[in-house]
């Protein structure tokens, strides 16, 4: 299927110079800094509905393997992205489950973790701080697959409107709105208080249950606290000078949808609007666009070959979007010092398990190994919250556990 490129990404991320660049804010007290001084950044991409394992995972580990369909698009980057095998978090219930993907945790097990179900995100975002208009841009096609969870246990919704992201990026609100958005955090902000001292007289009166709860609430309402402190930070502050032509809001093919949003995402990026990203795929994309079946129908192939063969076909156009995003991020300048996590919640959609996830980690400046074959017995199998543990540490967040992470991911050195 031939369609002209939304944006020539050679010209839109190279010689556009000085229009692109912000001033470099120091994060609040955290050492983020890459290759060569510049700041770590991590996106996050999801597909609810996971990838064929016949059609991901090689045979072979290293970097000599064989590619299989869905890693044929991103043969230019082989040297900088690694595959992993056999990783998950022993999560079970198909697609209820499939929200841990960057959690480690079902939001039904959350209350027994002293971080609830945060997703690396969030947990990323909260390293940066006000350093960047925004924390994490979270996107989505259509509505996205529910992958990202605040420190409270609370999903955030994703943007699913290329529109409304160019103008969250590029578009100054004049004098007049930003004087009512000022009054409306302030607003915000008194309500906070009042809630909170209500609470602390409340919590005296409270058996150790409700205390539990209050407190669970008043986890959420600091969230919210921190959320608003960075938005009052960057009101008053000119946001960069757009290098496109404005995004319309309009009604385009969600094929052409994820080509825009990886486009304003390595721009956020690039103008350091923010650090964190993340991209969700949900089992509802239009695979009607590629000329196929239904996207959820394909993947309970039963092992049908025409079924495998479609998945073949709409698994190496996600992974062709995942290259030319790379591509763009490194004509950017910024491939070596962004981490992109790439991969589902969802082990093998055709008989719902969570098992043997597929994942795969590119760029980010990091010796990456080609295939990682991890221990695939019970008694030795790795949690993959051990590797975000190990990705949030390369983004210079002092953590020492994440989600259900026993140890660092030793099979891998992030440095």
């Amino acid at each position: 299927m031939h369609r002209p490129d939304l944006l020539n990404r050679r010209r839109l991320l190279q010689g556009s110079g000085l229009a692109l660049v912000l001033p470099a804010l120091e994060c609040l007290g955290a050492d983020q800094k890459g290759l060569g001084g510049a700041p770590r950044r991590l996106v996050c991409i999801g597909s609810h509905l996971g990838f064929h394992p016949g059609n991901f995972f090689p045979q072979d580990a290293g970097q000599e393997y064989t590619p299989t369909s869905t890693l044929k698009p991103l043969e230019k980057h082989r040297k900088n992205l690694t595959v992993f095998s056999h990783l998950d978090d022993g999560l079970s219930g198909g697609h209820r489950a499939v929200q841990g993907f960057l959690t480690g945790i079902r939001k039904e097990e959350a209350a027994g973790f002293p971080e609830k179900n945060i997703s690396l995100d969030q947990a990323a975002a909260e390293h940066v701080g006000s350093a960047t208009r925004f924390p994490v841009i979270n996107t989505a096609i259509d509505g996205g697959t529910d992958m990202c969870w605040t420190r409270a246990g609370v999903h955030v919704p994703p943007l699913s409107n290329p529109s409304k992201l160019f103008q969250a990026l590029f578009v100054n609100t004049n004098a007049e709105e930003r004087k009512v958005q000022r009054a409306r955090l302030s607003d915000r902000a008194s309500t906070l208080d009042a809630l909170v001292e209500s609470a602390k007289a409340l919590n005296a009166t409270l058996g150790a249950a409700d205390r539990n709860k209050l407190d669970q609430y008043l986890t959420s309402v600091r969230d919210v606290e921190r959320r608003l402190q960075i938005s009052q930070e960057w009101v008053d502050r000119p946001k960069p000078k757009s290098p496109i032509a404005d995004v319309l809001d309009e009604s385009r093919p969600q094929i052409d949808e994820l080509a825009l949003l990886y486009d304003l995402i390595t721009l956020a990026l690039q103008t350091d609007s923010t650090r964190v990203a993340t991209l969700e795929i949900p089992m509802q994309f239009r695979t009607s666009e590629l000329d196929l079946n239904s996207y959820h129908g394909i993947s309970h192939h039963s092992k049908s070959e025409d079924r495998i063969g479609q998945l073949q076909v709409v698994e190496s156009f996600f992974t062709t979007k995942l290259s030319d995003f790379m591509t763009g991020l490194s004509e950017a300048g910024i491939f070596d010092d962004t981490l992109i996590v790439f991969g589902s919640g969802m082990g093998d959609a055709s008989v719902h398990h969570n098992r043997d996830l597929p994942v795969l980690l590119a760029g980010g400046g990091v010796k990456h190994q080609g295939h990682v074959i991890c221990p695939g017995e019970k008694h030795e199998r790795i949690p993959l919250s051990n590797l975000w543990l190990s990705v949030l540490q390369w983004f210079g967040a002092e953590v020492d556990r994440f989600g259900r992470s026993t140890s660092t991911f030793s099979a891998m050195d992030l440095g």
